[in-house]
């Protein structure tokens, strides 16, 4: 919705900046459809140090330490469609990492970090919850013809990078071996973020608020897996570096789409703290 109502006085829209028509916005309102190609490693990363980085409500569920990285490449647009006709607008490339958690007595996943390499997607994923940050992110793409990409076929090689102010996070590559038919467990389950806003004006508190993100029209398109490798840069400091794989899983790589519509929150969640 608008700040304001159409119509009414002063400037609106439903992200800053706002103004008279509310047409100059960085975010248009939800819905958001996506569709885009992914490269997905699945990993396990140290089951206390994944524990962390879950919030009260959310718990570790049957499998500690099951994690994931993702790279993907993105095609968005609101209802209206106005962004289609602007790659520039419309593009952008992700690395994001998964934790397997358990909230509301059911599998989902928390997303502790994610890099994104356009300032839409970053204010957009702050208004989800996601922990979204700059970041340079390149990934090979299936190719129909030719010798200088990866097809989807046994053999086919894909790479995916992200590096952050010019140094390394993480580099992962899938050599496919066949078609599966089932998606990356982590890829088909919802997703619980923090939307977590500091506090400004005194004395408010911040808002941290648990949030699921509600989907639909969901679709997969041939999904491929293969062996895989993943590696973290090693100079990684901080809490980052805890979330190192400890074991590399399978790869997988597809082509994917949504449409997000909205959050809701978690259920028993009180939205302050």
């Amino acid at each position: 919705m608008l700040l304001t109502e159409p119509g009414g006085p002063g400037p609106r829209g439903y992200s800053l900046p706002l103004s008279p028509s509310g047409e100059s916005a960085m975010v248009s309102p939800p819905p958001w459809h996506f569709s885009g190609d992914v490269i997905m490693v699945e990993y396990r990363t140290d089951p206390d140090a994944a524990a962390a980085f879950l919030p009260p409500g959310v718990d570790p569920g049957p499998d500690p330490g099951a994690a994931a990285a993702v790279f993907a490449h993105w095609h968005w647009r609101s209802e209206t469609g106005q962004e289609a006709g602007d790659p520039a607008r419309s593009q952008f490339s992700e690395f994001l990492i998964l934790l397997g958690c358990t909230a509301e007595g059911r599998p989902m996943a928390r997303c502790p970090y994610a890099w994104v390499d356009s300032a839409v997607p970053m204010a957009r994923g702050w208004i989800q919850g996601m922990p979204k940050q700059f970041g340079a992110v390149h990934l090979t793409h299936p190719k129909a013809v030719g010798r200088t990409g990866p097809h989807l076929v046994e053999g086919g090689v894909f790479h995916g990078v992200a590096s952050q102010y010019g140094s390394r996070i993480a580099r992962a590559s899938v050599t496919l071996s066949g078609r599966v038919a089932e998606p990356p467990a982590l890829h088909a389950v919802p997703l619980v973020h923090t939307r977590h806003f500091p506090a400004w004006v005194p004395p408010e508190e911040p808002l941290s608020q648990l949030v699921v993100s509600a989907v639909d029209d969901v679709r997969f398109g041939e999904i491929w897996s293969g062996q895989a490798s993943l590696d973290f840069a090693g100079d990684l400091q901080g809490d980052l570096a805890a979330l190192r794989p400890v074991e590399v899983g399978g790869g997988f790589v597809f082509s994917y789409s949504e449409t997000l519509r909205h959050g809701r929150a978690l259920s028993g969640e009180a939205g302050r703290g």
